[in-house]
């Protein structure tokens, strides 16, 4: 690097001091990307940010190419954190020039930002469905797909049935066979997951959690939570959050 070069990059990060500037929290972005690969959709939009908001750097003057040099770096992100979760380069490459074609025929804020939103649904559905491929059977599939999309209420096995067409005797007895807990065991299951990310790398308290997901009262949250991690929200906060001043990790 060249003085010149030195010279022009310090005068830009000093600039950036100036004016306050703070890039976004690199745990809860890392845990974003997680929940993009985990096809986890309710908690890919509880981490999920609008493009270029507080926290991101200028790639340009230009409003509407900043926007878009944004957008490539993030699908260029998303496209290698899947791979590494399990996508094959070559699926996850052609998604990725899919999205980047399509946004370079726009040319509004709007057209880019919609864009932006159908990249990242696009690629969590895309690995919802590879990690339960040919592990389930279909209507076991759809069940979860309905699970997955509905985690942030509350989910009964008869709405499950009656979406899937099928008896709620039947689909039971399917889950347990298939998956190897009950239907509700399964739905806890997944709800606490969520929670003990929520609690990690967001400011979000208990009770918040507790309505978040749908549970019908904070004790019977905790209740379930202290089953699944042997421990209460609070003390899991504590104990591994990096958001706790007090934590111990």
């Amino acid at each position: 690097m060249n003085n010149d070069t030195e010279k022009i990059l310090a005068q830009f990060l000093f600039s950036q001091h100036e004016k306050d500037f703070e890039r976004a929290p690199f745990d809860r972005e890392m845990a974003f990307y997680d929940s993009i690969c985990s096809g986890n959709m309710e908690l890919v939009k509880v981490f999920m940010k609008p493009l270029f908001c507080e926290g991101c750097g200028t790639l340009s003057d230009d409003p509407i190419r900043n926007l878009k040099y944004h957008l490539v770096v993030l699908i260029a992100l998303i496209a290698r954190y899947c791979i590494k979760g399990g996508m094959t380069p070559d699926e996850s490459y052609a998604l990725s020039d899919f999205y980047i074609m399509k946004m370079d025929k726009v040319n509004t804020e709007n057209e880019i930002r919609k864009i932006h939103a159908e990249m990242i649904e696009g690629y969590t559905n895309k690995m919802r469905r590879l990690k339960l491929n040919g592990v389930y059977s279909k209507q076991i599939l759809r069940a979860i797909d309905y699970i997955m999309c509905n985690l942030h209420g509350k989910i009964l096995l008869d709405d499950t049935a009656e979406y899937l067409k099928i008896s709620s005797a039947y689909l039971s007895r399917l889950f347990k066979n298939e998956t190897g807990a009950s239907f509700s065991d399964y739905v806890n299951k997944l709800k606490i997951e969520e929670a003990a990310s929520l609690l990690l790398f967001t400011e979000y308290t208990d009770p918040e959690i507790s309505n978040m997901l749908g549970f019908s009262s904070q004790s019977y949250f905790i209740k379930i939570f202290k089953k699944y991690m042997n421990i209460t929200p609070k003390q899991y906060k504590k104990k591994y959050s990096i958001l706790d001043p007090h934590s111990h990790v």
